[in-house]
């Protein structure tokens, strides 16, 4: 069978969720389907890693050290596979690939143009992906908006596709936005169709549309789409404003996405829902509820902690057990009361010195209230410099990234990382194992001791101060293979006192929820 391929563009606004849409058409697929999933994004960084959250949302990380859209947490998640670096193609890369190529002298004294040369690139490249993982179906998105410029070349190259592998293995799904405006009460078709007038003018006429409703869309839009968009009425879906993402693919279900597809591609991967369905039950009929305040200094933007929250959805599916989030911001942090009514706290992972003693303040507070404490790579950091300073005695221990004189650097710098100019991809990044310490709650939750999860930071615990941790109480329960880092550590006098210098909650899916998260919320529960 050929190689066949999904074109996943959107239109009208951003943020309408094609990721989301893109993983969870390969989950209808993937019963008996190879599928690899690409994103291509317009924007000239090489990555997403250098970006501010408030950009871009989530830096995902991959096992192989890569920093990617956070679109890939969906496609990890939905698909059951584990993506690697080269399926991320931003145009900084495509345009790196062919710079390198003109300095090679590979297009022998040509003038090198967007067309062919860098649309050329582009499908050479997710081609060779084809090739490489023997894939039965590509899945690609197109980030951005149709119209965006910087996506213009991916779009172009897209189009080009359907000459080289024949109209017959590749198809086109536009995502794209049905408002119904307060006070008039009907669904409007009017952005669909300049979105998909758009479309056509760069040579795509899409196969389906997906209208983004809060409504599923009724037969007079979808009739009305259908004719002003040359698509099959059938071929117009919902896709319907949900509780849970989770809830998508049957949603795409339930408006015969499946059928369509298997006839337009002329493939037959039915979709197996039973054990999804189940999962979804339990995240509609949650017979408990925990609140957990989650204390960063993103808290604006959801977005920044996406695998987070997905993590605690993938456990509400296993133990019934709803958790609310109350999102802390701990720049100005003064209210002591923050912490009232709260069944447990989670630190995440960031950057930088804003923020960081308000929830310094926030893990002494858990500690000493034993409230269920959780954390995240900096979370892990803060509180060791918190029992540093509160239990040890070692007045102003701190991270020599927040304050380089600290008396007492209790987190320093990576040695590998002293020499390291540049921002971008040079952290330690990736899938790392851990050997566990036998008898500590960490290996329980784990049930082996030896475990792998993915890192992104430059900061260590100091192993100068190894010893004094230690002999106050605080127990490492696990460290890199060589014994140098400290990975987890936890507080065993205490419910639940938990952190990791990894981070988990990229690993967690809905079938298997990460192990720390799962441990946590039964420790909130019970």
């Amino acid at each position: 069978m050929a190689v066949k391929y999904i074109i996943v563009t959107g239109g009208v606004l951003s943020g309408l969720g094609k990721g989301i849409a893109a993983a969870s058409i390969g989950h209808l697929l993937s019963s008996r389907l190879k599928i690899i999933p690409i994103k291509c994004d317009g924007y000239l960084n090489v990555d997403p890693g250098t970006m501010n959250p408030f950009e871009h949302g989530e830096v995902f990380v991959l096992d192989d050290g890569a920093e990617v859209d956070m679109d890939f947490g969906h496609y990890e998640r939905f698909l059951g596979v584990t993506c690697k670096s080269s399926w991320n193609l931003t145009m900084g890369k495509v345009f790196d690939m062919v710079r390198k190529k003109e300095r090679r002298g590979d297009y022998l004294g040509k003038t090198v143009q967007y067309i062919p040369h860098v649309t050329d690139v582009i499908k050479e490249h997710i081609f060779k992906i084809a090739g490489e993982e023997g894939a039965d179906l590509v899945i690609v998105e197109i980030g951005g908006t149709v119209g965006d410029i910087e996506n213009e070349l991916f779009l172009e190259a897209t189009r080009q596709m359907k000459e080289d592998v024949g109209k017959e293995n590749i198809i086109y799904i536009h995502l794209t936005y049905v408002p119904i405006p307060y006070g008039v009460n009907e669904q409007k078709s009017k952005p669909t169709q300049q979105s998909v007038n758009l479309l056509k003018q760069r040579g795509i006429f899409p196969d389906v549309i997906i209208g983004r409703c809060s409504q599923f869309l009724t037969k007079k839009v979808k009739t009305k789409i259908s004719n002003f968009c040359d698509v099959d009425p059938q071929a117009v879906i919902t896709g319907l404003d949900v509780e849970d993402i989770y809830e998508i693919p049957l949603i795409f279900e339930k408006e015969g996405l499946a059928e369509i597809l298997h006839k337009k591609l002329n493939i037959y991967s039915p979709p197996d829902m039973r054990k999804w369905k189940q999962w979804i039950d339990n995240l509609r009929n949650r017979t408990k509820e925990i609140t957990v305040a989650m204390c960063g200094k993103y808290t604006e933007l959801v977005d920044s902690y996406a695998s987070i929250v997905e993590s605690f959805n993938h456990c509400t599916a296993h133990l019934g057990c709803k958790v609310n989030l109350k999102w802390v911001e701990t720049t100005d942090l003064k209210d002591t009361s923050i912490l009232d009514g709260v069944d447990g706290v989670v630190v995440p992972g960031g950057f930088g010195q804003r923020g960081t003693e308000g929830k310094i303040e926030v893990i002494r507070m858990a500690r000493e209230r034993n409230i269920p404490f959780l954390g995240l790579c900096l979370g892990l950091q803060l509180a060791v410099i918190e029992f540093a300073r509160n239990v040890c005695g070692l007045t102003g221990a701190n991270s020599t990234e927040i304050d380089p004189d600290t008396p007492h650097p209790v987190i320093d710098i990576l040695p590998e990382q002293k020499q390291v100019e540049e921002k971008g991809g040079t952290m330690r990044l990736g899938a790392y194992p851990a050997v566990l310490k036998k008898g500590t709650l960490v290996y329980s939750l784990y049930k082996s001791t030896e475990v792998s999860e993915r890192h992104r930071h430059r900061y260590e615990v100091n192993p100068e101060y190894h010893e004094i941790l230690t002999e106050n109480g605080m127990v490492f329960s696990g460290r890199s293979k060589d014994g140098r880092l400290v990975e987890f550590i936890e507080l065993p006098d205490l419910k639940f006192f938990v952190a990791t210098q990894a981070h988990p909650e990229l690993k967690s899916r809905m079938e298997a929820p990460a192990p720390l998260f799962y441990g946590f919320v039964k420790a909130c529960m019970d």
